[in-house]
């Protein structure tokens, strides 16, 4: 997935169970999509807990953080609870998400889902792609600043 790619909606159940679709999501504004590898992780939790922090932010712009992993609902409905989000996490325990974003790693790796970004316009259209294994902060920064440039 690129920027000027157009997402294919899909679905999966977030952290409470519920099915959202890319579509729904897009409802509400622009959406960035971030995959992290897993659930409770040192590096994920301090990225996700970034978004978290910087929400006000992404809500200015009328835009929303969603997180996605491998991880089951219930390790996501933990993960969200523990750290209080306030944004969805998606479970895509069998990588069919991750692999239509070309994020998904061979099914013997320890980390089944690449770190990786996707700031996505009303549109369906890729705005910003960002890419970092290991600058946690990078990614909601980035995706702050594609959406004030868009």
């Amino acid at each position: 997935m690129n920027v000027g790619d157009v997402v294919d909606d899909f679905a999966l159940l977030d952290e409470r169970g519920i099915q959202r679709t890319l579509s729904d999501l897009l409802d509400q504004g622009p959406v960035v999509l971030f995959f992290y590898p897993a659930a409770m992780t040192p590096g994920c939790t301090a990225e996700s807990c970034h978004f978290r922090d910087l929400q006000a932010e992404f809500t200015a712009l009328g835009a929303q953080p969603v997180g996605i992993s491998a991880d089951a609902v219930e390790r996501q409905r933990e993960f969200s609870h523990k750290y209080s989000f306030g944004y969805p996490l998606l479970s895509d325990p069998d990588g069919l998400v991750a692999t239509q974003f070309g994020v998904r790693r061979a099914r013997l790796s320890l980390a089944p889902t690449k770190r990786q970004t996707f700031v996505i316009g009303t549109d369906r259209r890729v705005i910003e792609v960002i890419k970092s294994e290991i600058r946690m902060s990078v990614h909601a920064d980035r995706a702050l600043t594609a959406l004030r440039q868009a």
